[in-house]
């Protein structure tokens, strides 16, 4: 696979993880110049457990003033291998599930300018699914369907996977204080990464589970998930489509919708009206109700068809240089207090 970048980090977040955290440590590639442990409260110590009993000098510990979620805590460690200029962030879990030889195959492919964003797919192998259990298997199945709608990756599967890498200056530039902190953390950071127009790339992998204990309550977390995709999906949509740019694609899903809309409320309104006066209804009232909602329906097919293919295609982190928004900030930040204060004066 290649050797890895010296300027990869290691980012895990340790919530119940005590037993399982060494091991893992142990077993990362002395390729990885750094690792952040980023200890979210942990109610076992994992990261004082780690500072005792680990003298790897690339082991940096984190502590979390207060319990922040999965995605409180990689946010952390991102930030922290941002400001010692790491190039590539590799996101691992401290329960052991994540095998660290992998690394090379998650890094690689952003260290070779194929993409910004690497995430495992334990779906893409049929003949290894049986290892997982079905019931993460039914919900990973419906969550991707709705992450590829609120992510707008309709070529990407298991969404929930938590192995990942990404361009420590996408990273940079993503909103990582609006990222979502708890569970639906890799959900959300697929959607933050499309309004940029970062590729992602899925990385087939085994699935591994043994006898870690996961902290994540289904029951509890369905509607956060629901309710966080179809949020999302709006908001995407309204973004690419009418704030950031206005296509075809934008008068396709404006005119279906509207023409379903019109079509569903001329129908009901004739079949009430027909089923109070007994009454049948003519045939041009019937198909001034059924065109719309045909037409209507092919339009938002050609808006969904056009969106699953307007997929990013151009890895954001080798554009970077053409921001011109990065020199503005630069100005910002280089003008003096008193010139400031003059100007709001005025």
């Amino acid at each position: 696979m290649g050797t890895i970048s010296s300027s990869v980090a290691v980012v895990i977040p340790c919530y119940r993880v005590r037993k399982s955290i060494l091991p893992l440590l142990s077993r990362i590639p002395a390729s990885v110049s750094a690792i952040y442990v980023v200890d979210d409260c942990c109610p076992e110590n994992s990261g004082q457990y780690v500072k005792d009993n680990i003298a790897d000098p690339r082991v940096t510990v984190l502590f979390n003033a207060q319990n922040m979620g999965v995605g409180g805590a990689v946010m952390a460690g991102y930030r922290a291998a941002i400001d010692d200029g790491m190039d590539v962030l590799v996101k691992m879990d401290g329960d052991g599930q994540m095998d660290p030889e992998l690394l090379p195959a998650f890094v690689t492919p952003i260290l070779q300018g194929e993409a910004d964003y690497t995430k495992g797919n334990r779906f893409f192998d049929t003949e290894t699914m049986h290892s997982m259990p079905a019931m993460r298997m039914i919900g990973n199945i419906g969550l991707s369907f709705l992450t590829k709608m609120s992510s707008g990756y309709w070529n990407l599967f298991d969404p929930t996977n938590g192995y990942t890498a990404i361009h420590a200056n996408v990273a940079a530039v993503l909103p990582l204080g609006k990222i979502s902190q708890r569970y639906f953390f890799e959900s959300d950071i697929l959607f933050r990464l499309n309004t940029i127009r970062a590729v992602v790339m899925d990385i087939p992998m085994y699935a591994k589970y043994e006898d870690e204990e996961s902290n994540l309550a289904i029951r509890q977390q369905l509607s956060v998930f629901l309710a966080g995709n179809i949020r999302n999906t709006l908001k995407r949509i309204y973004y690419n489509y009418f704030i950031r740019n206005f296509n075809f694609a934008s008068i396709e899903l404006v005119s279906g919708l509207l023409m379903v809309a019109f079509g569903i409320t001329f129908g009901s309104d004739a079949w009430l009206r027909s089923y109070r006066d007994a009454s049948f209804a003519s045939a041009g009232t019937v198909m001034l109700a059924a065109m719309p909602i045909i037409i209507g329906f092919q339009l938002l097919l050609g808006f969904f068809n056009f969106d699953a293919n307007n997929i990013p295609v151009s890895p954001l982190h080798k554009r970077l240089y053409a921001d011109a928004r990065r020199l503005t900030r630069s100005k910002n930040r280089e003008r003096p207090a008193t010139e400031n204060s003059q100007d709001t004066s005025a």
